[in-house]
């Protein structure tokens, strides 16, 4: 998709690049995009959680499932992928880490079991990008598939949260690789979906030009603030002015508390198998 189709329009001066994952850093605290994207070379970082680990091997298994032929796509190689691509990084113990294994195997292949033998994905971790006059968005989408004569974007879930119908509308990331994708493979994209692999549940949400507008619109602004934030910090500006924590409950699992004071003060440590799906 042109950016024009959009109404807005492409320029040579500075653009700034975002992806999905910087912009909800920013938007969760700008103090952890600082040390994240900022800070040359970044501060020490907390070790593995369980949850993550969980989720990479989810997409993995589910990626790999897609490199078969359909024919090949069931239950039981979508289960021998799981322990393929397993890690135990950041469980309790061995015992919690072969619960979870079982589970992400039972997960997976009935996610295998419900797909229609006749959808063949056009991407699998497909890297797409877009330009407005402000930024350059790109990612790498789950999945993008071909539902007629338009295409769909994909994003598997793991975690304990049963995404909404909602959560599908409001996602930024969801929205920015939908045009993106129309963008790269040119050919219409307006609808979203998150699969939610532990529960089985599909949130589908369908965009209109004026939705992907408003997403649009927020990244840019995003992007304006953190770019300004960065330039003065570089003219040496104060980065605890320029980035200021956001204290919270959530700061007892972030992986850059250890340099935080404040993170560290708002909540306690979380164990690295906090947040598991049940």
């Amino acid at each position: 998709m042109e950016g024009a189709q959009l109404g807005f329009e492409f320029e040579t001066t500075r653009l700034v690049k975002v992806t999905p994952a910087r912009l909800a850093t920013w938007a969760d605290c700008p103090r952890r995009f600082r040390m994240t994207y900022v800070d040359k070379p970044p501060p020490p970082r907390g070790g593995a959680r369980a949850a993550g680990t969980l989720g990479a091997v989810v997409h993995l298994a589910l990626r790999a499932l897609f490199d078969l032929p359909a024919q090949r796509r069931t239950r039981e190689a979508a289960a021998a992928l799981v322990d393929r691509n397993w890690s135990s990084e950041g469980f309790r113990d061995a015992a919690q880490a072969a619960q979870y294994r079982e589970r992400a195997r039972g997960w997976v292949a009935d996610y295998a079991e419900g797909l229609d033998p006749e959808d063949d994905p056009v991407g699998r971790e497909q890297w797409v990008s877009v330009s407005t006059e402000r930024i350059v968005a790109e990612g790498r989408v789950d999945r993008i598939d071909r539902r007629g004569a338009e295409l769909v974007v994909v994003d598997y879930k793991s975690g304990r949260h049963v995404p909404t119908e909602q959560d599908a509308a409001d996602s930024a990331a969801l929205a920015l690789y939908a045009l993106a994708t129309e963008r790269t493979l040119r050919r219409r994209c307006a609808q979203v979906e998150l699969h939610h692999v532990p529960s089985g549940e599909v949130r589908a949400w369908r965009h209109d030009r004026e939705s992907l507008r408003a997403h649009v619109r927020r990244a840019e602004g995003a992007a304006a603030e953190f770019a300004a934030a960065t330039d003065d910090l570089a003219a040496g500006g104060d980065p605890d002015v320029l980035f200021p924590p956001r204290p919270a409950p959530r700061c007892g699992s972030c992986e850059v508390r250890r340099n935080c004071p404040q993170g560290r003060a708002a909540a306690p440590e979380a164990a690295s198998w906090a947040h598991l799906a049940p």
